[in-house]
């Protein structure tokens, strides 16, 4: 059936006119925010655009350190110097411009395009932080500065492909890892490398980053376990992933900013007591001169990655 002749509808030649828009009034967001690196790192004040640690370790177990009752002190060891280690301030910023009658018109979703904006950009940047301090890249201090990311510093325990691959030379934030061949992750080079860490610093690494696929693929592993919260209004349970290791518990935390996500990625089993953001100008919000019909905003922070001992922590590389 179709209507009657010159029948008032919403469509065709003679459609009503001043039909609302059906515009939801909100907007949906899908990109994801976590940033599981730097939310449980320590955090730290740099005071100087290369900011400077110390470290230290003790000397090996000695199976001879047996002494002649009475024995006097004729010469004494000598004292080693601690370790001065150092990461380059990096500058990360954002910026927007907003018209004036995009700020006056009435909007769907927001009141204030500019305040919606700003919102946007500092998700936008904290990603930018989380991606930059689990990068592989070394530390530069020609303009603009860079620092040196998680990866440029693990060297001790490592558990790598063939080829090519190669750990930092060193483990200071100069050099960068080479990449090798491709293999699937397992639950032996896990083990292998928590083994290392505790074997090198007499601790365990207490948070494993793990790209999507990876993360299915330890949730198989023998030793897994899944913890559960109750949410407080008792009908939500939020699940933890722990991995039960011989030396400790270990949590595995999904993450979308390793290196590599979705080619070569690696799993990075961070000691979270050993590593921290150290901020030399904190996320700031700077107004622009105005020069125009238009509102800008500058986003902008200052800060570097601190590793306190790589030792504590390691790395499975040149994952398929």
């Amino acid at each position: 059936m179709t209507a009657i002749t010159n029948t008032y509808i919403t469509t065709g030649g003679s459609k009503a006119v001043g039909q609302r828009e059906d515009l939801t009034d909100a907007i949906w967001n899908i990109s994801p925010t976590m940033t599981p690196f730097s939310s449980a790192i320590n955090k730290s004040k740099a005071k100087a655009i290369y900011h400077e640690w110390q470290t230290d370790s003790l000397a090996a177990a000695s199976l001879t350190n047996f002494n002649n009752e009475g024995d006097d002190i004729s010469s004494f060891t000598a004292a080693t110097p601690t370790s001065r280690l150092g990461n380059y301030c990096q500058i990360s910023q954002k910026n927007v411009i907003v018209s004036g009658t995009t700020e006056a018109v009435d909007k769907a979703g927001r009141k204030s395009e500019l305040a919606y904006q700003v919102t946007k950009k500092g998700k936008e940047l904290r990603r930018d932080i989380e991606a930059t301090l689990l990068n592989n890249q070394a530390k530069a201090s020609t303009d603009p500065r860079k620092l040196a990311g998680i990866e440029s510093w693990l060297k001790t325990n490592t558990d790598k492909g063939t080829g090519a691959a190669a750990d930092p030379t060193a483990a200071d934030g100069t050099s960068t890892r080479t990449d090798g061949t491709t293999r699937t992750f397992s639950e032996t080079s896990l083990k292998n490398v928590l083994a290392a860490c505790f074997a090198a610093s007499g601790s365990v690494p207490d948070m494993a980053l793990l790209p999507p696929k990876q993360k299915q693929i330890a949730s198989t592993f023998a030793n897994g376990r899944t913890l559960f919260n109750k949410a407080e209004t008792g009908t939500l349970n939020a699940g933890i992933d722990v991995y039960s290791s011989d030396f400790g518990d270990i949590k595995l935390v999904p993450s979308l900013f390793n290196r590599g996500v979705s080619t070569a990625p690696t799993v990075l089993l961070v000691n979270t007591d050993y590593f921290s953001l150290a901020t030399l100008r904190p996320i700031q919000v700077v107004d622009l001169a105005k020069t125009g019909d238009a509102e800008k905003k500058y986003m902008v922070t200052e800060y570097t990655l601190e590793c306190r001992n790589e030792a504590a922590s390691g790395i499975i590389a040149d994952l398929a």
